[in-house]
């Protein structure tokens, strides 16, 4: 199996980053660390290393001086879970999924996992199966299905769902062939357009991402981790929610912090407008929306650079650009289901069904290949100039975690219990919501240390502009 220098190595590379910046990288800590057949750890690690990584190579580019970049594993696979060590005042975090979220047995014996924690998407299971959002009436009522005709009736109806698959079964569908033919992240240039300075009056004490300003149209866990990422580096991020959108409160906390967050209704035309114009003074517009929905609206790729040129532009999904699930919505836990995980960590801990990897993996390291790759979209504008399109997805991302190889025996790892993370892990900030005890992001920069001057605060708690640059 490769080390976590080499899996780093390939991910900076295959981005096209200078192989002599990676002698400033220092990787600690050794696997396994929580409790999975496969290399969660390292794909927490290595992901936010090339994300620090990054963010110091633009300060290279801006202040002439190059700085260190350690990531310990064990802060990294907390960080990886920092949703799950939040507290607000003292208080844990509440249940994390819905009453009828989670898996059930299928007439033909097998096995889906409902994401219901979204009025729609819980309204669209019950519609589909004609019950009460009740458990054990979605149990019987799911006894009378087939699984797969299940997975494409709930889809049809606006729900996300996934059928468990095995490993085999998902490499023989067409949507696994395509991922095939991608790469980690796709970056590429979509229009002409001169290159754009790095903002002036960089101080000797600020930090690699001072002046930039990012747009954050996610929500629930990889964007909203990007966007935390690029603003723990010192990007100026907006977080642009609507006032009818539904949200996870504990997640909008932990991701919200170091970001200013607006409501715009982008169904109006007022709303869009405002949304023009911000895009006209951003640099990277970061968006995790159902596929095509901004494209509806006047916000695709191509209408950014129109807008905009020189943007950089991330887009996220759930199982690829490309092939005939190009447009499926899903989540972290579904594409763990429909890609092979659950099957095969059931399988690795001797269990007759599925087992979750032990953190939203394929969310985190995604969110860390968004800012990566939006870092280093950045540098090519600076350079070459052009507008550019950032790809990633969790499919993706799941297909190389899972090509990182598996673990004998990582099942067998004591979990990380709260009281087991250390405490120079966790710090404490005030927020819009209480006191936050919170994990500090795990990139150390040597020169400029990575940290939020924001406070989390509740959706909507900003107008929509920007601030004066400082």
């Amino acid at each position: 199996m490769q080390s976590p220098a080499d899996i780093l190595r390939d991910i900076w590379t295959s981005a096209g980053g200078d192989p002599a910046a990676l002698e400033h990288v220092r990787l600690t800590g050794e696997e396994p660390q929580i409790p999975s057949s496969f290399r969660v750890a390292v794909a927490g690690q290595t992901t936010i290393a090339a994300a620090g990584l990054a963010a110091a190579e633009i300060w290279r580019l801006r202040s002439g001086r190059m700085q260190n970049v350690s990531v310990d594993m064990r802060h990294a696979v907390a960080e990886c879970r920092s949703e799950r060590y939040l507290r607000v005042d003292d208080k844990p975090p509440p249940p994390a999924w819905d009453a009828i979220a989670g898996v059930y047995r299928t007439g033909d014996s097998r096995i889906v996992r409902c994401h219901t924690n979204f009025p729609h998407h819980r309204e669209a299971v019950c519609e589909v199966l004609g019950c009460e959002p009740e458990r054990d009436k979605v149990q019987v009522a799911l006894m009378q299905w087939r699984g797969e005709d299940f997975e494409t009736a709930a889809y049809a109806a606006g729900g996300v769902v996934a059928l468990m698959r095995s490993y085999d079964e998902w490499s023989a569908l067409p949507q696994a062939r395509a991922l095939a033919q991608l790469p980690l992240i796709s970056i590429e240039k979509i229009g002409e357009a001169p290159p754009k300075a790095w903002p002036q009056g960089l101080p000797n004490n600020d930090r690699p991402l001072s002046g930039l300003r990012v747009l954050d149209l996610s929500r629930v866990i990889a964007g909203p981790v990007a966007g935390r990422t690029l603003a723990a580096h010192g990007a100026e991020v907006l977080l642009v929610s609507g006032p009818e959108l539904p949200a996870i409160d504990w997640l909008t906390i932990d991701t919200g912090r170091g970001k200013l967050t607006t409501f715009i209704e982008l169904k109006t035309d007022t709303g869009r407008a405002q949304l023009r114009e911000l895009l006209e003074d951003a640099d990277i517009f970061s968006q995790g929306y159902r596929p095509r929905a901004l494209a509806a609206l006047g916000f695709s790729p191509e209408d950014a650079a129109k807008i905009n040129p020189g943007i950089v532009y991330v887009t996220l999904s759930a199982y690829g650009h490309a092939g005939p699930w190009a447009a499926r919505r899903g989540f972290d836990s579904l594409v763990q289901t429909a890609t092979g995980f659950n099957h095969a960590e059931g399988q690795a801990a001797g269990l007759d069904g599925p087992k979750e990897l032990p953190a939203q993996m394929l969310d985190h390291a995604t969110g860390y290949l968004m800012a990566f790759g939006a870092m280093m979209a950045r540098m090519r504008q600076a350079c070459d100039g052009g507008s550019w399109h950032v790809r990633v997805s969790l499919a993706q991302t799941g297909r190389w975690l899972w090509n990182l190889g598996r673990l004998d025996g990582g099942l067998n790892t004591p979990d990380l219990a709260g009281e087991a993370v250390h405490a120079a892990f966790i710090e404490s900030m005030p927020s819009g919501f209480g006191m936050l005890k919170a994990v500090r992001h795990s990139a150390l920069l040597s020169t400029t240390p990575a940290h939020w001057r924001r406070p989390a605060m509740p959706l909507g708690s900003h107008p929509a502009h920007w601030p004066a640059r400082s």
